[in-house]
């Protein structure tokens, strides 16, 4: 839902990417800085409490790091290994900010809420993990009411209204993430169920939008690619993936 916004951020970040882009600084250096600050700002600050501050820092992070795929495009070095980088640090910032609020909640002695935070972390990885493994059988499964972006944006403005003295939001918002996530995990199972159905033959991904490879492509024969992992057909290794309205960003968040 929040991917309509991306291209506007994208033209307003485009004179920030343009001028990095005569620095010797890389997309791959961006996606470690922000992963990093994210980590930072929510290990250290949500579990002492500073929810307002650890909101900023994390907010503030997580968008520097919008700025590594259009640094990407600019420089003409967008490739696999940048895209699978990006999709997986993002799990670490995702871990600690759930993390961090989990530490701060269970050190407030709210212990249930604590476990709905950890719940989210959990629910929110497998969202990601269902999407990426559909694709690597040929599925497209980008559906659902709670992708990356959506969680993220929750969950910090819940965070932040909370460390602003609002009552209560804190625990609505993680319930809430909590639902919306395990319902985008089932929509995404539900996807692939009915498009290969029980017992159907894997196929590698194929080339479009959401990237991989397709049969025939120089992808397929690289080595790595043959064989079987769980009695399903290993995919070729994936091309950077990109959705069709982020404006070359790396790869549309999970």
């Amino acid at each position: 839902m929040l991917n309509a916004l991306r291209p506007f951020f994208a033209r307003l970040l485009r004179p920030v990417g343009e001028a990095l882009a005569r620095t010797p600084i890389t997309p791959n250096m961006i996606t470690a800085i922000g992963t990093v600050g994210v980590a930072v700002g929510a290990l250290w600050l949500f579990p002492t409490g500073h929810l307002f501050a650890g909101t900023l820092v994390c907010w503030g992070f997580a968008m520097f790091d919008m700025l590594d795929g259009l640094l990407a495009r600019i420089k003409g070095t967008s490739g696999a290994w940048g895209a699978f980088l990006d999709s997986t640090l993002d799990r670490i910032g995702d871990s600690a900010v759930f993390g961090g609020l989990a530490i701060y909640l269970a050190r407030n002695h709210q212990p249930v809420l604590a476990c709905v935070a950890l719940f989210c972390l959990v629910a929110g990885s497998m969202v990601s993990y269902a999407r990426a493994r559909a694709e690597g059988i040929g599925v497209r499964a980008d559906v659902g009411v709670a992708e990356r972006s959506e969680r993220l944006t929750l969950v910090l403005i819940v965070a932040g209204l909370t460390g602003l003295g609002v009552p209560f939001v804190l625990a609505i918002g993680l319930w809430v993430l909590a639902v919306a996530s395990a319902v985008t995990f089932v929509q995404r199972v539900l996807v692939v169920r009915k498009a290969v159905g029980p017992g159907a033959a894997a196929q590698p991904a194929a080339a479009g939008p959401a990237g991989g490879t397709g049969p025939g492509s120089p992808g397929n024969n690289a080595a790595g690619s043959s064989g079987t992992e769980n009695g399903v057909p290993r995919a070729g290794p994936a091309a950077a993936v990109r959705d069709p309205s982020d404006n070359g960003a790396r790869k549309d968040k999970a």
